[in-house]
């Protein structure tokens, strides 16, 4: 089964908290505080496998979550970091952010590897919290939290010449012929429902890697029939092969046939549209009237088409010359390494500590933000030493000069989620 599109769920491991611990040894008094500090959570990695070919393991797996650190411990032990989380994707997989449609990134060559979500850092241990005026603090730091994130993976295949063509025009036939590949061909519409690769080693020209697309049909960049689903799959293509027609059996015009496929490239994406073609009449050996050829040939010339070629997938007419003329192209277009701008791509936002200061109906100052919810974690309010701590940080940070600024008075009562004090300068 192919499967070249899969959203999966992502989760990077939580930093493990630090240890509150003293140190009790017979004939050591006032040993101290040693608690270690907690392990760093696992990474969460994407790296290309060459071996595979599908994201088919992803269809039935959809979560993905790294292992978490571990706490501290006693005698300054450090706890172990989580596991980092290795995910193996094909070559050619663009990971997008699910939620914005950005690109994270594309891992189109062999040795591709990419961190996708940071572990959260360890917590520190009690030891690290004393000082000359605070020699046994009795409060930690917990972890840092994991990251997470929803993603959807692309897989766009690698290959030098993409087949374009309406369904049934004999792209298929024409692999088979190329290449060692076996494709599905019947004389139906769609018989190619997923694409096809193949290599094509032909004496006296470079080798090169050769897809057939499914189908294109009018109304494919709006997902109308398969062509949709595929299209991505031209975009790293070099150069294309159009495929058509020429003996018109089914009742449609070649001529219309080319300019409703190129409609919908430039619909879809304008860079492919502008992709070098080869033109390639097939079924020729049904037509025996030239003008049919020469007819056809010349309305494209007058849009710039220049490389033309009659050949037949059935008897393999042609077909050499075709494929020494895309070897010839291919040695003159060079190789891109993005087909994607700065905008496509995604800039996770940094995460910082923040807070935000308000004063509410009833005069009380409230201060909100993510650095609250961290501060409330660390301390114990409880607890006298954890309490000078907690001070200390909000004077450090600048809240205490803030709520200065404001207007704020001896007495005024000032709330940091569930926790409330007074304010005395």
């Amino acid at each position: 089964m192919f499967i070249d599109i899969a959203d999966i769920y992502l989760k990077s491991g939580r930093g493990g908290n630090g240890s509150v611990s003293f140190r009790r040894e017979k004939y050591v008094p006032l040993g101290g505080p040693d608690g270690g500090d907690g392990g760093k959570g696992g990474d969460v990695i994407f790296e290309v496998d060459p071996d595979m070919t599908t994201l088919l393991d992803f269809k039935y797996k959809r979560k993905y979550i790294a292992e978490d650190g571990i706490g501290g411990g006693a005698s300054r032990c450090y706890g172990r970091a989580g596991e980092n989380l290795v995910i193996k994707v094909p070559m050619g997989t663009v990971i997008k952010d699910k939620e914005t449609g950005k690109i994270i990134a594309d891992l189109s060559k062999r040795d591709s590897r990419i961190t996708v979500l940071r572990g959260g850092r360890g917590g520190k241990g009690n030891a690290k919290f004393a000082t000359p005026t605070r020699q046994a603090p009795d409060f930690a730091e917990p972890g840092m939290p994991a990251e997470d994130r929803t993603v959807t993976l692309e897989l766009k295949l690698l290959a030098d010449v993409g087949l374009l063509g309406f369904p049934n025009v004999g792209k298929s036939t024409l692999l088979s012929k190329v290449t060692k590949a076996t494709p599905k061909i019947a004389n139906y519409h769609f018989t190619t429902l997923t694409p096809n690769l193949g290599v094509v080693s032909l004496a006296g020209i470079n080798p090169f890697v050769i897809a057939d697309i499914p189908g294109l049909i009018e109304g494919a960049a709006e997902g109308v029939g398969l062509g949709i689903a595929f299209l991505r799959h031209i975009e790293r293509t070099r150069l294309l092969v159009h495929v058509i027609d020429i003996s018109g059996l089914e009742g449609r015009d070649p001529y219309e046939d080319f300019l409703m496929i190129n409609e919908e490239l430039k619909k879809y994406d304008e860079r492919l549209a502008s992709r070098p073609q080869i033109i390639a009449m097939n079924k020729s050996d049904l037509v025996y009237e030239d003008s049919i050829f020469e007819d056809f040939a010349e309305k494209v010339a007058k849009l710039g088409y220049t490389d033309i070629y009659r050949i037949s997938g059935a008897t393999g007419a042609g077909v050499d010359d075709l494929l020494k003329a895309c070897a010839k192209k291919l040695s003159e277009i060079p190789v891109e390494e993005t087909l994607y701008t700065l905008d496509d791509f995604f800039i996770p936002e940094e995460k910082h500590f923040t807070y935000e200061i308000n004063v509410d109906e009833d005069g009380v100052f409230v201060v909100s933000g993510s650095f609250v919810d961290r501060l409330l974690d660390v301390v114990n309010v409880e607890n006298p030493d954890s309490l000078r701590y907690f001070h200390k940080v909000l004077k450090n940070k600048g809240v205490l000069d803030k709520l200065r600024e404001m207007g704020i008075g001896d007495g005024d009562i000032v709330r940091l989620n569930n926790f409330e004090f007074e304010f005395y300068v």
